[in-house]
């Protein structure tokens, strides 16, 4: 296998050139289970481990490597262990708020060139969920596709208006519906798979990833949990972050289910996502309208007039305001680890100046 078909392509091969590392070789981190890596090269899958100067170097979780990352790296154990060194620029990224209290970039793949943003046909169908994602996806320069698993649960009216209602939240990215049980729609998704593309599954657990990747390899490979009945929902089956290379030369991230998609700064990302509502603010009679109770505000014009609906309306200001302030809480928590740092480093330098007692 060439690295070309592991998705290595002239515009990362010119990264490598620039970064100047003819000490190390190229490979592209496969898997991310905790704190433990492998990584593929032209020949094989191995273990690897990240070296101490790129831990202490890092700022953030964020110049940690995930799936998906071209790394540099030297093999030993004859060349059954591989360490990094350091991660090649990347084209683009998923990224969230971490999950819980925590103010910080969760990383949940990169170099992707499609995101399947997946949700069921029943339950977990949701509009404003499907917006996040796409945020997402628009915030790392990502192509999406939205993904409607189980269509066999629901009627062919159902499964129409379901697609109506996003075409009507001005989602316009492509959307296809397809069942794990009777198969309807998946050579459809088969079809969107080109090879040495990247593709990543995004969605909450129990609509159906694993089992769609189990279809799409024609084996079961990974383990599939049931969901249940009374609300649809599933356990978290897939713990890890996989890059699997398909038959036909496609490559797959699985990834485990979000049940949290916090935002940080993505106030472009949203913008561009819910590009009717930030057309039509250009029009609004202040620049610094807050679009909540401004005279001449445009936006609440549309919202009035139900040109735009009252639904997608909240959720463009609550997404907005979820972004400024866990940005606000990002920078703050950034100037006081730097603030730490910097005490450190003056800590240190008083240590080495101090004269040992005689």
């Amino acid at each position: 296998m060439e690295l070309a078909e592991l998705g290595f392509d002239i515009w990362y091969q010119k990264k490598q050139e620039e970064l100047q590392r003819p000490d190390c070789s190229v490979a592209r981190i496969t898997r991310v289970d905790r704190d433990r890596y492998l990584v593929r090269n032209e020949k094989n899958e191995v273990q690897a481990e990240p070296t101490g100067k790129l831990l202490f170097s890092a700022e953030s979780g964020q110049d940690l490597p995930c799936v998906g990352d071209w790394v540099f790296v030297q093999y030993h154990n004859d060349g059954e262990l591989a360490i990094i060194h350091q991660v090649l620029p990347r084209k683009t990224f998923l990224r969230r708020k971490s999950a819980g209290n925590s103010v910080d970039y969760q990383l949940i793949a990169s170099n992707i060139d499609i995101a399947f943003i997946m949700q069921s046909c029943d339950f977990d169908f949701n509009l404003r969920r499907m917006e996040r994602y796409l945020v997402m996806t628009n915030e790392g320069r990502v192509e999406p596709i939205i993904l409607l698993s189980k269509s066999d649960l629901v009627s062919a009216e159902d499964l129409e208006r379901r697609i109506e209602e996003i075409r009507l939240a001005r989602i316009d990215a492509r959307v296809i519906a397809f069942s794990n049980k009777t198969a309807a729609g998946l050579e459809v998704v088969q079809q969107a798979l080109e090879k040495g593309k990247t593709y990543c599954l995004l969605g909450s657990s129990g609509v159906g990833k694993t089992t769609l990747l189990n279809h799409l390899l024609g084996r079961e490979e990974f383990e599939t949990n049931p969901v249940r009945e009374k609300d649809g929902r599933g356990r978290h089956t897939t713990a890890r972050r996989q890059l699997t290379v398909l038959e036909n030369g496609a490559l797959l991230v699985d990834t485990p289910g979000m049940s949290e998609l916090g935002m940080i700064s993505v106030g472009g990302s949203i913008d561009k996502s819910f590009s009717d509502i930030h057309e039509l603010s250009k029009n609004c009679r202040f620049n610094d309208c807050s679009h909540t109770t401004e005279i001449g505000c445009a936006i609440l014009m549309a919202v009035q007039s139900e040109e735009v609906s009252e639904e997608r309306y909240q959720s463009y200001m609550k997404l907005m305001k979820e972004s400024a302030f866990h940005e606000m809480s990002y920078v703050e928590r950034r100037k006081k680890d730097k603030q730490f740092g910097r005490m450190i480093k003056n800590a240190m330098k008083l240590v080495r100046k101090r004269k040992p007692l005689s």
